[in-house]
C-alpha cells in the first residue's frame, strides 16, 4: 500500500501539539516532530548533539563547537530530548502501528561541529570517527527508550543527512570560507552510518532504517553503496530524495534500489516556491512522472512512502495541515494507478 509522512521539522514551539498533528493528519506513518524554532538546542545539530551520551558541545558565536564539558545549550538539548518524549508517550498512549523518529546523521555532524585548532569535525579523522561512534550509541539509547514508551509502534529510523553529497565532494568551506575540507571517501562514509544503521539489531530491535537527503549528489547518488547489501555498505533499507534534486544518474540508481526491494521516500511536494501547498494533480503528475522514470518494480506500492521535498518548518501550521492532506489524497490517486 502506498503510504505519505512528513520529514522531521514543522513550525511553532509547542511539542504536543505538533506530535498530535502528525498523528492526526500522517496517520499512514506519524513521526517526531522536530521544532526548531524553539532555539539551536531543537534545531537539527543542537537536537544531533543532544542525544543520549555522546560527545561534549558548546553553543556560541552562531555555532556548535565540541568541548570539555556539556555547555549550557548542550544540556537543554538533551533535556529537550527527554521532555519530547516524555511528551510523546502521553499523546501517543495506546498507540499501534508504525511510527518514526529522525537523526541527524554523523556527516552532516561532522560537517557543522567545530572543534579546537582544526575548524570543523570533518578536518580530524579521529573526531569524525568518535562522532559516528557517539551518535550511534546516542541513537540506540533513544530507540530503546522508544520501544519501552511505545510498546505497540513499529519504529523506523531516518537518518538525515543533507552535507552527505558536500563531504563526499570535498565542498564543505572551511570557516573562513577560503578553503575547502578534503573529500571523505565513500567507503568511510559508508562506514561512519552502518554504526547507526547496526545499531538496532545490536540491542535486539528490528528498526527499519532510511537514509534522508534533500540535497543533489553531483555525479549520482552512490545507492549501491548507501542501501543494505555487501559488509562494506552504510546499510539502509530505504532512501529518501527530493524529486527537483535528481540528476539522470539518480534514475537509473533509484530503479536498481526499487528492483532490489529498498523503499522510496519520493520528496514530492515542493517546500519552496507557490503556492503553499502544491495542488493535488500538479503533485500527482510529478509523482506519475517519477515513477515512470523508475519503471516497474514487483510490489513496489508496498514500498513507496510520499513525502514534501524537505522540512516544513518554515510553512505556517495552516499550511503544513493542507499539504498533509494533498499528500493523503495524491497517495489515494496513485495507490490506484498502480492497482
Amino acid at each position: 500500500m502506498v503510504t505519505f509522512s512528513g520529514l522531521g521539522s514543522l513550525p511553532g514551539t509547542d511539542f504536543a501539539a505538533a506530535a498530535r498533528m502528525t498523528f492526526d493528519k500522517v496517520p499512514d506513518l506519524p513521526y517526531l516532530p522536530e521544532l526548531p524554532a524553539r532555539g539551536p538546542w531543537a534545531a537539527m545539530v543542537g537536537r544531533g548533539l543532544g542525544l543520549p551520551g555522546g560527545l561534549s558541545a558548546e553553543w556560541g558565536a552562531g555555532e556548535w563547537r565540541l568541548s570539555d564539558a556539556p555547555g549550557v545549550d548542550q544540556r537543554r538539548a538533551r533535556a529537550t530530548w527527554r521532555d519530547d518524549l516524555d511528551q510523546l508517550e502521553e499523546v501517543a498512549d495506546g498507540y499501534t502501528g508504525p511510527f518514526k523518529v529522525a537523526v541527524t546523521g554523523p556527516w552532516t555532524l561532522a560537517a557543522s561541529v567545530g572543534v579546537a585548532h582544526t575548524g570543523r569535525v570533518l578536518a580530524d579523522t579521529g573526531a569524525r570517527r568518535d562522532l559516528a561512534q557517539a551518535v550511534a550509541e546516542g541513537v540506540g539509547e533513544v530507540l530503546s527508550d522508544l520501544a519501552r514508551r511505545l510498546p505497540g509502534a513499529d519504529l523506523v529510523l531516518q537518518v538525515d543527512e543533507p552535507s552527505l553529497p558536500a563531504v563526499a565532494a570535498g565542498a564543505v568551506p572551511t570557516p573562513g570560507g577560503f578553503f575547502r575540507h578534503r573529500a571523505v571517501d565513500l567507503p568511510e562514509l559508508c562506514r561512519g552510518l552502518a554504526w547507526i544503521t547496526a545499531e538496532p539489531a545490536r540491542r535486539g530491535l528490528a528498526v527499519p532504517t532510511v537514509l534522508h537527503s534533500c540535497a543533489r549528489w553531483d555525479g549520482g547518488w552512490p545507492l549501491p553503496a548507501l542501501l543494505r547489501g555487501d559488509a562494506t555498505s552504510a546499510g539502509f533499507d530505504g532512501v529518501s530524495v527530493d524529486l527537483d534534486q535528481l540528476g539522470t544518474p539518480d534514475w537509473d540508481a533509484l530503479a536498481g534500489a526499487a528492483d532490489a526491494g529498498a523503499t522510496l521516500y519520493l520528496g514530492c511536494l515542493p517546500t519552496t516556491g507557490e503556492p503553499r501547498p502544491l495542488g493535488v494533480d500538479a503533485v500527482r503528475r510529478r509523482v506519475l512522472t517519477a515513477l515512470d522514470r523508475i519503471g516497474g518494480s514487483g510490489g513496489l506500492a508496498d514500498r513507496l512512502v510520499l513525502t514534501p521535498s524537505c522540512g516544513l518548518a518554515g510553512w505556517t501550521t495552516g499550511e503544513v495541515s493542507r499539504g498533509f492532506e494533498v499528500l493523503a489524497r495524491v497517495r489515494e490517486q496513485v495507490a490506484t494507478e498502480l492497482g
